[in-house]
């Protein structure tokens, strides 16, 4: 494929996939670990459902908005990014804000929720662009 924008190739659905794959067993401790902390704060004892509601849940959700936020808006690379070297970026290729990344996380969701459609319109996108990459003005960049 021939190089855009600056002479930078956008980043493959596989290695995307392959990168969210790495990022979501980190994400995975992260998630065990609050719960583990959750349920010493509560004596010990399993959350109730109605805890895991109003508890378990946000905490999760903004332990993973927070995980990509920081590595986005430090150094564009998640640890799975790094591994399958693609970057995130603005669309003009510069370090991408905190605005971008929270937009970039909540639109993502309707792109997982759609079937996974907003990640499969890479294929079908010119710029080679997801959903939310549209949304937030950014992009996924093979880097060397």
């Amino acid at each position: 494929m021939s190089k855009q924008n600056n002479q930078v190739e956008p980043a493959s659905l596989f290695r995307r996939l392959a990168a969210m794959v790495y990022d979501g067993f980190l994400l995975a401790a992260l998630w065990f670990l609050a719960t583990g902390v959750l349920v010493a704060l509560n004596g010990g004892n399993a959350l109730t459902p109605l805890q895991g509601q109003l508890i378990l849940f946000p905490t999760t959700a903004l332990l993973t908005a927070g995980f990509y936020t920081w590595f986005w808006t430090h150094g564009g690379q998640t640890l799975g990014m790094k591994t399958w070297k693609i970057r995130l970026v603005t669309s003009e290729g510069k370090a991408i804000t905190r605005r971008q990344a929270l937009t970039r996380i909540l639109a993502s969701i309707p792109s997982i929720a759609c079937l996974g459609i907003g990640y499969i319109w890479v294929l079908l996108d010119r710029k080679r662009s997801t959903w939310h990459d549209h949304l937030s003005h950014t992009r996924v960049v093979k880097i060397s």
